[in-house]
């Protein structure tokens, strides 16, 4: 199994308002207005958050590797980077189970539609991470990876949960067996991972929404 790939070079924040000095003259005002101010987004301090955990880092790519021409536009070599461990659960009749939506702390639904996911921490080897998904979403603690399941790839798009900050994830991806869970129909599990963010008057997920269906293939 693979290492989370250490951020380079990591760029330190001592507060939520020095991230904001940092990042107000490099993204759109509207942008970062929007954040936890849009249901369904994260605030600065979310951001923030990700950062001193090791969660996330910022970096900024040299311009010979954007497409911007004249004028220097800090916004287009800004990006989000985050290792992310990603787990596909099958049920007996093959049936993947997806993350349907979450409740958050300020009441909003977010939707998703995606397989069982994880930020991961600087230098965390997939299984810990996975296993942390595991027990901080799903609340299990029984969890095995099927051997030669492993890949990565990376992926680079629009942030949803902070809209206007372009995003590197780096995806570990794995095929696991977890015990106890319901095997059909949908089911709900309390977030049990994020309470760091509680005290901190972050925005948080206080509950996840699960359901099985048909592998088509694309489901990631």
């Amino acid at each position: 199994m693979k290492r989370a790939a250490s951020p380079t070079p990591p760029i330190a924040f001592s507060s939520p308002e020095s991230l904001l000095d940092w990042i107000r003259p490099r993204l759109p005002a509207d942008a970062i207005a929007s954040w936890g101010a849009t249901p369904g987004t994260k605030s600065l301090r979310n951001l923030w958050l990700e950062i001193c955990k090791g969660e996330a880092s910022l970096l900024l790519l040299p311009h010979s590797q954007t497409e911007t021409k004249g004028e220097e536009d800090d916004a287009s070599t800004l990006l989000r980077v985050v290792n992310v461990a990603t787990l596909r659960i099958r049920n007996p009749r093959g049936a993947v189970l997806v993350e349907s939506h979450q409740l958050l702390s300020d009441g909003a639904v977010r939707y998703r539609h995606r397989i069982l996911s994880e930020k991961m921490m600087p230098g965390e080897p997939v299984e810990e991470a996975v296993a942390r998904a595991v027990r901080e979403e799903l609340g299990k603690d029984a969890v095995r990876i099927l051997p030669g399941s492993y890949q990565m790839r990376v992926e680079e798009k629009a942030s949803v949960s902070y809209p206007g900050l372009p995003a590197r994830y780096v995806v570990h991806s794995v095929d696991a067996e977890v015990d106890g869970l319901p095997e059909e129909g949908e089911f709900s599990t309390e977030e049990k991972g994020e309470e760091f963010e509680a005290t901190e008057k972050a925005i948080f997920v206080r509950r996840h929404f699960w359901k099985w269906v048909a592998d088509d293939g694309n489901i990631q």
